[in-house]
């Protein structure tokens, strides 16, 4: 939802990409084009939330070949001069110069770079010579610092993102490119720095149809004059935190307007009734704030809106019973509010309340409900016969439910995902069919055996954490396993927090599609499977808090694994350097075991590296400088505490750590897989870590000498620091 604003750039790149070529390109244009790919690489391995893959598009630009033919290339159909370039996801890497060819291509109408790799460096200057430029996408690209007056000189744009990156407006950059680019329509600019204007000093096209502003520091309170821009369909100021004070009263229709999101802000008071004056709204998220008073019933029945999020205010009352009069609506989300009372909806998150009592009746049988997520309140008694034969997913966990299982939920042949609860009988001896089921969710049911799911054909999720599971491994993981190896596509397996003994069987790797293996918290012996490691699908596996022992699988191969934790085991031995072969690690906690080695320096080859977790082990010897200009580049959490390391404190590894000297700008958090971290000699479990979480912990060892130049720590960027010892 929060991406809909791609919709108008990619239509526009789309027919600049389908133009139809009639001459051979212009040779400057060739030439420059060459030029500009001799000054970039390509880096396959390339990482982006956005991009599923990279497409290497300038490798198809060779010498003596038309340029206009070339991927990403467009060009005028007479004369031959380059007027589009879409790079798109390309994993280029590298720096952009001034004096870069790029810039000669006068003619370019559309330039899109984004989602690549430009090493931090700044916007050239010269881009503001592209005076015929309409279109220009340099989002998530890793441009950096002050953002080029020149940029006001493109008077022509039509849309402008420079998204998602550490970038920063002068103010009167911003006010002279508002007051030349007046044919502007599309303008986004997440988390980017505009915290030198405030909302009053906007001044926005009439011509703008999309806005997209979050996250970049405004200040002060919401005006008519934005929400009322005649033109504005889509218009997002999530995630600014100094954005305050009440919502204010419409006095336009602002009939054009279909999105609006400012979740995340610092509003408070009543929603305002005039709101009902958005008659072209399908969403509206004002999530995240401190909203109170009750919903306005007009609000509910406007004739568009199919979405309404409002999770996570001070919103109180009942539910306006006029649903029956918006039928175009799908998804209402009222989590952590203190609402009471619902109506009829195909999607129903009551998530995270006080509801309390049975559940009412209604709840199961509404005819079109396909979601339906109650969990986390005070509801008791029973379920209810469930004649929503529509449901797909059901999530009741987290209440004080009491009873046998339903067996209506039987009857619900769509049904793909299931979470029960404590105190529900769920009995091990019955044979379950759920023929369209992928998550089953039975963790803290008080299991002591394993259920019998004898029809589950496209089992995807099975979670059986937080129970009383006994027996040694074999008896669990190898018959169901291997069953759900032949016969289903299992890709996750969470074991946690169990009774488990015996140890781990090497049938666990014939489920060939399994990605996340949990069996932390468990009384598990012997040694780790060799084919664990070279896993082709796994990318999360959490063993820790055993009793496993001998030495760390030595096969660890350039697949998928993400994460590796092992923490509080009884390994020994020497660390794998195979482990460098995993090129998409981003959590590594070895703690609490009995390793004895060096420090491995052979990690700095992993780009994306978060986590590294070695405390409490037999490390010694000194730490080895860097070589390399960038390593570890992403690290949050470094600790390495209680071993035997001796010599000078790394201050080179200190410095490289880039993660760790760049305060994160963007409001939303990086999710890992569940772990335990030692903070000051206290361990707390995580089952997310933010990314504004940072931690060095060097103390317990024979470091010697001077402390580093801490002046990156002074400005409260790392969370923890311990040098005792």
């Amino acid at each position: 939802m929060g991406m809909w604003w791609l919709f108008p750039v990619c239509c526009n790149f789309l027919l600049f990409h389908f133009s139809f070529s009639h001459s051979f390109c212009h040779p400057h244009d060739n030439l420059a084009l060459l030029h500009f790919k001799a000054s970039l690489t390509i880096n396959t391995m390339y990482s982006s939330y956005h991009c599923h893959q990279v497409y290497p598009t300038i490798a198809t630009w060779e010498n003596g070949t038309d340029c206009c033919s070339w991927s990403g290339v467009t060009c005028h159909p007479i004369s031959g001069h380059v007027t589009a370039i879409d790079l798109t996801c390309g994993g280029l890497q590298g720096q952009i110069n001034a004096n870069s060819t790029l810039f000669s291509l006068s003619h370019m109408q559309s330039l899109n770079l984004a989602f690549n790799d430009f090493s931090n460096s700044q916007i050239p200057s010269p881009i503001g010579e592209f005076v015929n430029l309409t279109h220009l996408n340099l989002s998530f690209s890793n441009f950096q610092g002050e953002i080029p007056p020149q940029i006001s000189h493109l008077s022509k744009l039509q849309s402008l993102d420079l998204s998602l990156q550490q970038l920063k407006w002068k103010e009167g950059t911003w006010k002279k490119m508002l007051q030349n680019a007046t044919e502007l329509r599309v303008l986004v600019l997440n988390y980017t720095d505009l915290s030198s204007t405030s909302m009053r000093s906007l001044n926005l096209s009439s011509s703008l149809i999309t806005l997209s502003l979050g996250g970049i520091g405004l200040k002060g309170k919401l005006t008519n004059a934005i929400l009322c821009l005649p033109n504005l369909q889509y218009l997002d100021l999530s995630g600014n935190f100094e954005l305050h004070g009440q919502l204010p009263s419409l006095r336009c229709s602002s009939a054009s307007l279909n999105v609006l999101q400012i979740s995340g802000c610092a509003f408070q008071g009543p929603i305002p009734p005039s709101f009902s004056n958005l008659t072209s709204l399908t969403l509206l998220d004002l999530s995240y704030n401190s909203l109170n008073g009750s919903i306005p019933s007009s609000l509910l029945t406007l004739p568009r809106l199919n979405v309404l999020l409002l999770c996570y205010n001070h919103l109180s009352g009942q539910i306006p019973n006029v649903f029956h009069q918006s039928n175009r609506f799908e998804k209402l989300d009222l989590n952590c509010n203190n609402i009471q009372g619902f109506s009829n909806l195909a999607l129903l998150s009551l998530t995270d309340n006080m509801l309390n009592g049975t559940i009412p009746s209604w709840c199961f049988s509404l005819p079109s409900l396909l979601y339906l997520s109650l969990s986390n309140n005070q509801f008791t008694g029973h379920i209810p016969a469930i004649s929503s034969y529509s449901l797909q997913d059901l999530v009741l966990s987290d209440n004080k439910l009491q009873g046998n299982i339903s067996e209506s939920i039987f009857n619900l042949v769509n049904l793909t995902y299931l979470s029960l609860q404590l105190s529900l009988k769920f009995e091990s001896s019955v044979n379950y069919s759920f023929s369209r089921l992928k998550k089953l969710d039975l963790s803290s049911l008080g299991l002591t055996e394993f259920p019998k799911l004898s029809k589950v054909p496209v089992l995807e999720i099975l979670i059986l954490s937080n129970n009383k599971l006994n027996g040694k491994v074999p008896n669990w993981l190898t018959t169901p396993v291997d069953q759900f190896s032949r016969n289903y596509q299992l890709r996750k397996l969470d074991l946690s927090y169990n009774l488990l003994t015996g140890g781990i069987s090497s049938s666990i790797c014939n489920a060939s599609s399994l990605e996340i293996l949990v069996l932390s918290n468990n009384k598990l012996t012997g040694t780790i499977p060799q084919c664990l490691a070279s896993s082709s699908s796994l990318f999360i596996l959490n063993l820790e808090m055993n009793r496993l022992n001998g030495t760390l699988p030595n096969t660890f191969s350039k697949y998928s694994l993400q994460s590796l934790n092992l923490n509080d085991n009884r390994l020994e031995g020497p660390l794998p350097q195979s482990l460098s072969n995993c090129m998409r690690l981003k959590i590594l906690n070895l703690g609490n075991n009995q390793i004895e080695d060096t420090f491995p320096h052979w990690l700095r080859t992993l780009p994306f590296l978060k986590v590294l977790v070695l405390r409490a082990n037999k490390l010694h010897g000194p730490i080895v400088i860097f070589k390399t200009e960038h390593g570890l580049p992403s690290l949050i959490i470094f600790d390495i505490s209680s071993n035997n390391f001796s010599g000078p404190i790394p201050e080179d590894y200190m410095q490289n750590f880039e993660a760790i000297r760049i305060l994160f700008k963007m409001s939303f958090a990086v999710y890992y897989s569940p772990m335990t971290v030692t903070t000051k000699g206290t361990s707390v479990p995580f089952k997310k870590i933010p990314t504004n979480f940072l931690s060095i912990d060097l103390s317990g060892n024979k470091f010697e000498g001077e402390i580093p130049n801490a002046k990156m720590m002074l400005k409260g960027q790392i969370k923890v620091v311990a040098l005792q010892g």
